[in-house]
């Protein structure tokens, strides 16, 4: 049975109805890092499960809830998610040596605030970085990936572009 999925980063404390629609409407959101505070995560965890890691941003409460890295399968599809970690042919130190030792089929990273799917043939593993889904930083769009998982191989992949609004998206009332 396949698993449809929601892949963010770089939230930065930012929240808005179609990021939370999106969350509503898939098996499992994965969150890469930079959540910018809890309140993120405690909107999704009410509409559906939630895995993460924490970023470079992340104070206390984040790093308490979620890890520095995760190692997990899914649905037969070997997964290594990590905030910074870069890409294939730049990896960040380190995560060469890792992802030789792991053999995940899928590494995430987040950080970048650019949306990447590229394939590493050396490793014969697929990279995604969703880009960045907050509104603060020098991205354009903001963006997300949804795609599903079944019998380890992903199907469906889909990049999600919204405008980057800086308005808040809060209301008052006086």
């Amino acid at each position: 049975m396949a698993k449809e999925i929601l892949l963010i980063s770089d939230s930065h404390g930012y929240s808005d109805e179609k990021l939370l629609e999106h969350a509503a409407a898939v098996d499992e959101v994965w969150h890469a890092g930079d959540w910018g505070g809890i309140e993120l995560s405690d909107q999704i965890v009410q509409k559906t499960p939630i895995r993460g890691v924490f970023g470079n941003i992340d104070g206390t409460i984040i790093r308490k809830v979620y890890p520095k890295e995760l190692i997990f399968d899914c649905e037969g599809l070997k997964v290594y998610m990590i905030h910074i970690g870069g890409y294939p042919g730049r990896y960040a130190k380190g995560i060469l040596d890792k992802l030789q030792l792991i053999k995940p089929d899928l590494f995430i990273t987040g950080h970048s605030h650019i949306c990447k799917v590229v394939k590493d043939k050396k490793l014969n593993l697929l990279h995604f970085d969703p880009g960045a889904i907050g509104n603060k930083g020098f991205h354009k769009v903001r963006t997300m990936l949804r795609f599903k998982v079944s019998q380890g191989k992903i199907e469906d992949l889909r990049v999600i572009e919204y405008e980057k609004n800086f308005k808040d998206q809060t209301t008052s009332t006086h």
